[in-house]
């Protein structure tokens, strides 16, 4: 038996089918670009059909197809929110899937910190453990939480939602859209800090300089930091202290033995971890922090693919 995994992205969408023991076969990418709402979900759909017709002319059987998706799954509802495609503020995904698959085939969906998670506890850096985090940097801030061996997902599936972690004060409007924590340290968030203390220097004419202020990006920043400019590097030290203060606060919650850091800054920050325990160790239940051990995503930009892969296996143990 065989599933489909899809993995959405802010800016893609990633698919493949999917065997029991994690490995991908037939993978397939396709930029979202300027398509909003169910211009999206065509080009899910369209995905799907590509990869059943694979199926078919390979003989595989498709059990189950997972969905991982960059936001809030409603599991209630079958609804999405995705904050970084336009028109899926409570888009019917499972509605759309459904109907344009074989009833036969299971459809689950979730969020893409629950799939990342899901994907490394089963053949990644937290396989074997029932206690671990997935700390996803990227665009935005999410974390997949694994406790006594389920995910948590809270109240209304929003569970893991750190970027909103309040980690400084006072309170600040300019964390309306994104929450304290990634306004700081993630992705965008690399970019905003190095803008702003660009704003704020009369004698700065690092490398940064020569860039219009809104074509920084996260690479930019990490650019400069191993060429030692000094904004930049100011821009990753306080990253890091960030990301150490949340891996410290989720220790202290809930006693991991994993803390794993994935995403598409980690890539590039995964030099960092060392720092980032270190920083961690300072805030951090002094008994819990012994205990964890840090290290960084082993699937790396997979583990939402591999996770979503999952996700479906899971739904065929239910339903069987």
């Amino acid at each position: 038996m065989h599933v489909i995994g899809i993995d959405i992205g802010g800016t893609k969408i990633a698919s493949a089918i999917i065997n029991e023991s994690g490995g991908t076969n037939f993978n397939k990418v396709e930029k979202i670009g300027s398509n909003k709402g169910d211009e999206v979900g065509d080009l899910i759909v369209s995905q799907i059909s590509l990869l059943i017709e694979e199926a078919k002319d390979n003989q595989i059987e498709i059990g189950a197809i997972g969905l991982s998706v960059p936001g809030i799954s409603y599991s209630d509802k079958g609804t999405v929110w995705a904050p970084n495609i336009p028109g899926w503020d409570n888009y019917p995904l499972l509605q759309k899937i459904t109907s344009h698959v074989p009833k036969e085939i299971k459809v689950k969906i979730d969020s893409d910190r629950a799939c990342y998670i899901l994907g490394e506890s089963w053949i990644g850096s937290a396989k074997g453990c029932t206690d671990a985090i997935f700390i996803a940097v990227g665009t935005g801030i999410g974390a997949g939480i694994l406790i006594n061996g389920e995910i948590l997902r809270g109240n209304n599936d929003i569970a893991g939602a750190v970027g909103w972690l309040a980690l400084d004060r006072p309170y600040d409007n300019k964390y309306d859209n994104y929450g304290c924590y990634e306004y700081h340290a993630s992705g965008d968030g690399l970019a905003r800090v190095a803008r702003e203390l660009i704003n704020d220097s009369k004698t700065y004419d690092g490398s940064l300089r020569k860039i219009p202020l809104e074509d920084i990006t996260a690479y930019h920043v990490f650019e400069g930091y191993e060429n030692k400019d000094e904004i930049c590097r100011k821009t990753i030290e306080t990253a890091i202290q960030f990301w150490g203060m949340c891996a410290a606060n989720l220790v202290s919650i809930f006693n991991p033995e994993k803390i794993i850091f994935g995403g598409g800054v980690f890539g590039p920050a995964k030099i960092f971890i060392d720092e980032i325990e270190k920083e961690a160790a300072k805030w951090a239940q002094p008994i819990a922090i012994k205990q964890v051990v840090f290290e960084y995503s082993l699937l790396g930009d997979t583990a939402g693919l591999v996770g979503a892969g999952k996700l479906a296996f899971n739904q065929l143990k239910i339903k069987q």
